[in-house]
């Protein structure tokens, strides 16, 4: 049997966490954030000019975590001045605001449910007053929608509404550039600093791809629209601070060159796969070291694939980053476990962490893939499917990520790690583990999605016991056919047809609320939190 333990020590943390706060009407859902401690990174090879640059990423992390206070809840103070229970406030710090990241519910008195709109627009403006207004800025990612002294609607630039913070951020950017002795760092920072006071991204995400001889990475800024349930337009802030494993880049960098041909392995209308990612994509392998913002926020992401930016992606590529660290962490706190409670003892056997790892990167990939622009005249799709958009994209790259792991098992290129039944497996285990993130995220709902259409096409059995039987040929084919489908959703923009997709699908089963009750009597945590040996 494949398996990995959880490592002692932090199950030792973990513990001794839930005993001090086990008083608390709160402890059971802190605890279902196990601590991860982040330890102190190995910076040999690091020369000291590069560790003070290493410093100031971190200070402006922090920077970044006070502006995602403010762009999705408010007064961070405001909130903990009436929050008397220790753990209720550390729940507030985990979910970042008085909200439920899993579900969008209030958890502390006086505050109203979530709003699916966060703060990037009034809490009073409907639908039709937004979509009858006309303002060129009002579609912008970096744009919040505000009342006027009039009543009426206005636009105010990020690079506005959090000057304060930004030029911090910029002052430090500028000492980190002025430090570096690697021209393609101080290009990148310097451009980012320019972009951040300006909310013009693309020099800064160009010069961001082009460094890649740096050991250490900063990815920030507002990059994803998961908070803007309203509209699915607005970018939240976030902050990474990275140091790179070079030598599983240098594996992975094999399959950047294939990009074309993965975008052709694709199911479905040729013409819904017409995109073509830029020659400058890559792949690095990373450990984190620390998380801020939107990253930091509920459910922690274990890989990134940026820019979002249509014209980037075009002219230059994406960049993958597998967090290889916070990967091994999930897998030893939640997919092994929840594997041992959900799968029959025969599937157990292909329960895999080398699966988990390479479905990753190609759920990655597969963000690249498909199509930017609807081939209709709708425009970008993610105009066209407004708050649809996200929740389709994660169901694209979740389930074209399978098939291309399935291909290049296939292909024989990572047979010798693991079989395709592992990787189905493993895949159908990491799914009911993300259908714990519940309806209120994007990523919660995708996953909603992907496990009832593949109950519906018959690629498992849950039995009486509770543990399920994988048909991982049915799986297969099920991922193909929903693949093929949702690329056609995105490329021809059908705005109407993912609303009633995804009402259909993504609502809760008796089976998923059963599988949560069981996973959570077997204290198996829903996602991790951090503690920090290093940075701080």
């Amino acid at each position: 049997m494949k398996k990995t333990f959880i490592l002692a020590a932090v199950a030792l943390l973990s513990a001794a966490s839930c005993n001090q706060t086990s008083k608390s009407p709160f402890s059971r859902r802190v605890a279902d954030y196990a601590v991860v401690e982040i330890p102190a990174p190995d910076l040999s090879g690091i020369s000291d000019n590069g560790k003070e640059v290493l410093n100031l990423y971190r200070f402006i992390a922090d920077e970044i975590d006070a502006i995602y206070w403010e762009q999705y809840f408010g007064d961070k103070q405001e909130l903990f001045k009436d929050i008397t229970d220790p753990v209720q406030k550390t729940y507030a710090e985990i979910n970042y605001g008085p909200w439920d990241r899993l579900s969008g519910k209030s958890f502390v008195e006086d505050y109203l449910d979530r709003r699916p709109g966060a703060r990037f627009y009034p809490f009073d403006m409907t639908l039709d007053e937004f979509n009858a207004w006309d303002n060129p800025d009002k579609n912008n990612p970096y744009t919040l929608i505000r009342r006027a002294a009039d009543g009426s609607l206005e636009t105010v630039w990020y690079h506005d509404e959090y000057k304060d913070h930004l030029d911090k951020i910029a002052n430090y950017l500028t000492a980190a550039a002025d430090i570096t002795i690697k021209p393609s760092v101080k290009k990148y920072l310097l451009a980012k600093a320019d972009a951040l006071r300006s909310d013009n991204y693309y020099e800064s995400a160009m010069a961001w791809l082009d460094m890649d001889d740096s050991k250490m990475d900063l990815v920030v800024g507002p990059n994803e629209a998961a908070d803007d349930q309203l509209l699915g337009i607005k970018r939240s802030y976030e902050a990474f601070v990275l140091l790179k494993n070079e030598a599983r880049t240098n594996e992975l960098m094999q399959y950047v060159s294939r990009i074309g041909e993965f975008q052709q392995d694709l199911p479905g209308d040729s013409a819904y796969k017409t995109f073509q990612p830029g020659a400058g994509s890559n792949i690095f392998s990373c450990d984190a070291i620390y998380y801020a913002g939107k990253a930091n926020a509920g459910i922690k992401v274990i890989a990134l694939n940026l820019p979002f930016d249509n014209d980037v992606q075009r002219d230059r590529g994406t960049r993958t980053i597998l967090l290889e660290n916070i990967i091994k962490a999930k897998y030893n706190h939640i997919i092994n476990p929840t594997g041992e409670v959900l799968l029959e003892a025969d599937d157990m056997e292909h329960l895999s962490q080398d699966a988990f790892f390479w479905n990753i990167v190609f759920r990655e990939v597969a963000h690249g893939l498909g199509v930017k622009e609807t081939v209709n005249g709708k425009g970008s799709v993610e105009d066209a499917l407004g708050s649809a958009a996200p929740t389709f994209e994660e169901v694209k790259a979740n389930a074209a990520g399978m098939l291309l792991v399935c291909k290049l098992q296939n292909h024989y290129d990572i047979r010798h790690l693991f079989t395709k039944d592992d990787a189905l497996v493993t895949f159908f285990v990491s799914l009911a583990r993300s259908e714990r993130f519940g309806e209120g995220s994007s990523l919660g709902r995708a996953s909603i999605i992907i496990y009832n259409y593949l109950s519906e096409q018959g690629a498992f059995e849950r039995k009486a016991s509770g543990q399920y039987s994988i048909n991982t040929a049915k799986m297969e084919q099920a991922l193909s056919d929903l693949t093929a489908l949702v690329l056609k959703t995105q490329a021809t923009g059908d705005k109407a047809f993912a609303d009633e997709f995804e009402k259909k699908y993504s609502k809760r089963s008796a089976d998923y609320d059963a599988d949560r009750r069981n996973l959570s009597l077997e204290n198996i945590p829903v996602d991790i939190r951090f503690s920090y040996s290093a940075m701080k």
